[in-house]
């Protein structure tokens, strides 16, 4: 259940003297009980995702509305959005507007929401800005997830399910207890693999006509309290993550003029047919392996070399956190949290998204193009420190400092214009157009603090400022130009750019005053304010627009400038009825000035970097949850309102040669409704056996899917429902359940882009002859079947 998390168990929280469901969350960098925070947060128990078998981040969107993710692509590995607000999930070289917290840290890259999650504590979904108390990014919200800690006495867990639909099973286990009096430990580790996680439509040319992956997450965490002052946390995580391809479920739409437009390269010297059916609803991929003339030679090193354009992907990452509290008095608190993050991802595949060659006997050939063979290497250091107080007096306050370096390269071998159709590299024999390595350097410094007094018993002023500066120094190196592309519109082989420097610092402000009116309801409002430093991207080509830099010298057509959000909200945190009833209202008004955007003009060929001018977002969000007097049932719905429009110039690529201002439209992955409605059911059976039974219906008004025209994609209106039902001891030492995600199997549209290698031209009644568009989707219905011990 979300939100009110009246689903999880008493152990995902504390319970007060009702045997009330009391959440803990850490909005503000410290304990607060989900009601008394003035922040507007969505709980979700690790109870809750083991009832849904979710271990996915994109798997619990249906309980948080206006959430918004997409897992998957070669650049960032996905994309977070909430409220209408998120970031590219085409270019690593942007942070996400909605920051995602792993155990404390700020982690900068997406393959960590997309290898999946387990053995969770909470999570927590913190919405609006949230620089203060987070710092990196966060200008729409926070995404925070906490694993399990060893327990107080010896447990051991083991969980195994198989998913009928696309035929994968998992098993996970852990063990948790004390070796000593007082050093805890928790070995946890989960393995998945899936066969179909993906089926190409019949006549794909592909020698893997299902797609699978495999995913095998370990993890060890020891807690060690030797004291009553001092209290340490070690978390070290590996994750491994194989798959048959980058591109995710990814259909195509033929576009108004209903036909699967050809693949067309080098001025229409080459005309390959698309092959694909243009049904977006049957969840058949076309996704053809690379064509012969483009798969024979790759620059090394690489590990697409000798695959024969057979599409692959393979992620390495290593995660740590330590974190320890010391008390230096009875009343300060020094906490200190550093965290390192490698990562090493390779992958092939082919973004043409269509493409074959008849052959004999009326079969296909491999015919897709565009393919590219990108390395994503991530290092990551950051460290915290935080001091704060506890007095008995009415003010208290925390001080904080943040240091973090990061150093990620991008290399890779891309088949841009697809010269190797005329004849591989006639010196190297690479059948690759070029191959480029952009290695971006951040550093990052802020300070911050905050205040808050209790003015009265019921009244408390809180807030605090945080001063970051951060800087980027990016290097462009291309070692390999393909012989027939060596010209005036092309950099030299051996061209290096030299530094490319950005550089901004910024102050963010925040005030939050709240008015205790009884133990039960809580009023505040908040004005807040967020940043996210711009950068240099990432995705020039050594056509276009890294071309034209390096004949002028200047390099500034790279640099997207930093994000801003300014604005605030006011709120009512409510229970009623002796608790049974919880009611909470938020209302928003934020203003995001130079919103980072990226989005592909499929007539150029090239990755669009911008600011947009100005995004207004304002909203209400209602959350509300009910303990029946029926014995074990409980009830909970969300409901958002959201209205958000661009609200000055915004100019973007019109793909016939002009622009378009988006000002005035409204802003994509942004409903202007959203909700869901759930139930929980416990239904005692003895002293030894329990039913349980849970539903959950989710509503989404529909929003428009990318941001480059006033007629993009518009994903309709829809609904999803989820639904389990388990049998087994009360106390968990075992349990059987059947659980559904996604019952109704509706497939619905995240983002949409241009395909490429369209025909350009108007048919003969005027309508734009390549106009197929790329659609980034949901998985469609899993129905697991589970089985669960524990002792």
């Amino acid at each position: 259940m979300p939100t009110t998390a009246y689903a999880q168990d008493a152990a995902d929280g504390a319970e007060d003297a009702d045997d009330v469901p009391v959440i803990v969350v850490q909005a503000r960098r410290q304990n607060e009980t989900l009601q008394e925070v003035p922040v507007t947060v969505t709980a979700i128990g690790g109870d809750t995702l083991e009832r849904y078998s979710i271990d996915q981040v994109a798997d619990f969107t249906s309980r948080v509305p206006t959430l918004n993710v997409q897992v998957g692509g070669s650049g960032s590995g996905g994309q977070l959005s909430l409220r209408g607000v998120g970031s590219s999930n085409i270019s690593a070289a942007f942070d996400s507007a909605v920051a995602f917290d792993y155990d404390g840290v700020v982690v900068s890259t997406m393959r960590m929401v997309q290898a999946g999650f387990f053995d969770v504590e909470q999570v927590d979904v913190l919405r609006g800005p949230q620089s203060l108390f987070f710092g990196k990014s966060a200008t729409a919200g926070v995404l925070s997830l906490r694993s399990a800690n060893p327990t107080s006495t010896w447990e051991y867990g083991v969980r195994g399910s198989y998913e009928f639909e696309e035929k994968g099973y998992l098993v996970s286990g852990y063990v948790s207890g004390p070796i000593t009096d007082t050093l805890g430990i928790r070995i946890a580790g989960q393995f998945n693999d899936i066969d179909e996680f993906q089926l190409l439509q019949a006549g794909t040319p592909a020698v893997n006509q299902k797609r699978g992956l495999t995913d095998f997450i370990g993890r060890v965490t020891l807690d060690w309290n030797p004291s009553d002052a001092f209290r340490a946390n070690l978390k070290v995580q590996y994750t491994k993550n194989e798959n048959d391809g980058a591109i995710g479920t990814a259909e195509i739409f033929c576009g108004a003029n209903g036909t699967a437009d050809p693949v067309v390269l080098l001025g229409g010297a080459v005309t390959i047919p698309a092959g694909y059916n243009c049904n977006t609803t049957d969840q058949r991929y076309y996704l053809s392996d690379g064509a012969a003339a483009l798969s024979a030679g790759v620059p090394t090193p690489s590990k697409a070399a000798g695959r024969g354009g057979v599409p692959f992907g393979e992620t390495d990452i290593w995660f740590g956190r330590l974190q320890f509290d010391l008390d230096l008095s009875e009343t300060l608190t020094l906490t200190s949290v550093t965290g390192l993050l490698n990562m090493d991802a390779v992958d092939f595949d082919c973004y043409s998204y269509g493409g074959f060659f008849p052959g004999p006997g009326g079969t296909r050939l491999p015919g897709a193009a565009g393919c590219s063979d990108p390395r994503n290497a991530l290092e990551q250091y950051s460290q915290e420190l935080r001091l704060a107080s506890d007095f008995d007096g009415p003010i208290n306050f925390m001080l904080g400092a943040f240091y973090e370096d990061r150093t990620f390269i991008f290399d890779t071998a891309q088949q841009g214009v697809n010269i190797s159709f005329l004849g591989a590299d006639p010196i190297t024999g690479f059948t690759y157009d070029w191959d480029k390595t952009h290695t971006t350097k951040t550093e990052a410094l802020s300070f911050f603090g905050s205040l808050s007094w209790d003015i009265t018993e019921q009244l408390e002023l809180s807030g605090g400022v945080r001063w970051t500066d951060e800087s980027k120094i990016q290097t462009i190196s291309v070692p390999y130009v393909h012989l027939f592309l060596q010209g005036p519109n092309f950099v030299r082989p051996g061209f290096f750019s030299g530094p490319i420097a950005f550089k901004d610092d910024n102050v963010s402000p925040e005030v939050t005053l709240r008015y205790k009116a009884s133990d039960d309801i809580n009023i505040f409002a908040s004005f807040k304010t967020g940043f996210k430093s711009g950068g240099v991207d990432n995705s020039a080509l050594p056509s276009n627009s890294l071309s034209q830099a390096a004949t002028s010298g200047d390099f500034s057509a790279l640099i997207f400038q930093s994000e801003k959000a300014k604005g605030g909200e006011v709120g009512i945190k409510s229970q009623w009825a002796d608790r049974d009833v919880t009611l909470n209202l938020t209302g928003y008004y934020y203003v995001f000035e130079d919103l980072q955007v990226q989005n592909f003009n499929a007539v150029t060929i090239q990755f669009v970097t911008s600011n947009a001018g100005e995004l207004t977002t304002k909203g209400v969000d209602l959350e509300a949850g009910w303990r029946t007097p029926i014995e074990g049932l409980n009830l909970s719905a969300n409901l958002s309102y959201l209205d958000a429009k661009y609200t000055a110039q915004f100019l973007q690529p019109g793909g016939q040669g002009g622009f378009v201002d988006l000002n005035g439209r409204r802003g994509s992955q942004a409903p202007e409704w959203a909700g869901n409605i759930a139930a929980d059911w416990t239904v005692p059976l003895s002293d030894s056996l329990e039913l349980f039974l849970s539903g959950n219906a989710a509503y989404n008004d529909g929003y428009i899917t990318d941001e480059t025209s006033l007629n993009d994609y518009v994903q309709p209106s829809f609904w999803l429902l989820d639904t389990s039902v388990s049998i087994g001891h009360p106390d968990g030492n075992w349990k059987l359940a059947l659980v559904a995600q996604n019952l109704t199997d509706k497939v619905f549209v995240i983002t949409s882009g241009g395909r490429p290698f369209l025909p350009g031209g108007l048919d003969a009644q005027g309508r734009p002859r390549g106009d197929d568009l790329v659609l980034t989707q949901n998985r469609g219905r899993q129905i697991f079947a589970e089985v669960s011990f524990k002792f």
